[in-house]
């Protein structure tokens, strides 16, 4: 599968880059998908979540009513999760939901999720270019030049660019990240893939690695 390159304003340059086939022409594993997508949202959890249970609550402990010959249910504590106020049973407590997952599972997810966007011709190939200096106006303007000004897009550099990052933080729906932090969640958020040339070498490597 080829690619035309692009330029910063938007016009083709003549030049492609080609996928291979027996890479990316292969049938996108599903379940890889699912569970690199749940392992992302997992750990994003801050799981600080926390109520008082019966033990933790500051409320007498006298008996409130005879044992018996009330016609009611029996009461040893104002702190039983039945009465208002009460502690709760079984409630949440802090903890990590973070899970381990094989890094061949991931590698095989995300390369998934690329050779889905790549069915949907939902990838931009463009050459190398910065900024001199940040610009949120400049980086919409680059956006327009490809009408994606209102959609979700990503740009994937080889390593961090201080001024494009400045540039696009603004912007609700465009990010800008170092190829090697790219996942399958943020991969399939997005409405397109804008690649960096000089950074595919190093996004194959990251989808094709044992």
């Amino acid at each position: 599968m080829e690619l035309s390159v692009f330029n910063r304003t938007g016009n083709d340059t003549s030049r492609t880059v080609s996928f291979a086939d027996d890479v990316y022409g292969a049938d996108p594993n599903d379940h890889a998908i699912y569970l690199d997508v749940k392992h992302y949202l997992a750990a994003q959890r801050q799981g600080t979540h926390k109520s008082k249970e019966r033990a933790e609550i500051n409320l007498t402990t006298k008996k409130l009513k005879k044992q018996k010959g009330t016609g009611g249910a029996r009461a040893g504590s104002k702190k039983s999760p039945v009465f208002v106020g009460g502690g709760r049973a079984f409630g949440p407590r802090p903890r990590d939901y973070s899970f381990k997952l094989n890094k061949k599972v991931k590698t095989l997810a995300r390369r998934s999720a690329v050779i889905y966007k790549l069915r949907d011709n939902a990838i931009t190939v463009l050459e190398p270019f910065t900024m001199e200096k940040p610009s949120t106006k400049q980086y919409i303007d680059f956006l327009a030049k490809f009408e994606l000004g209102d959609k979700k897009t990503i740009l994937l550099v080889p390593s961090v660019d201080k001024n494009l990052y400045l540039s696009s933080r603004n912007l609700q729906k465009a990010k800008v990240m170092p190829v090697s932090n790219i996942n399958t969640y943020e991969i399939l958020h997005a409405d397109r893939l804008i690649v960096a040339e000089s950074s595919l070498e190093q996004l194959h490597t990251l989808l094709v690695r044992d």
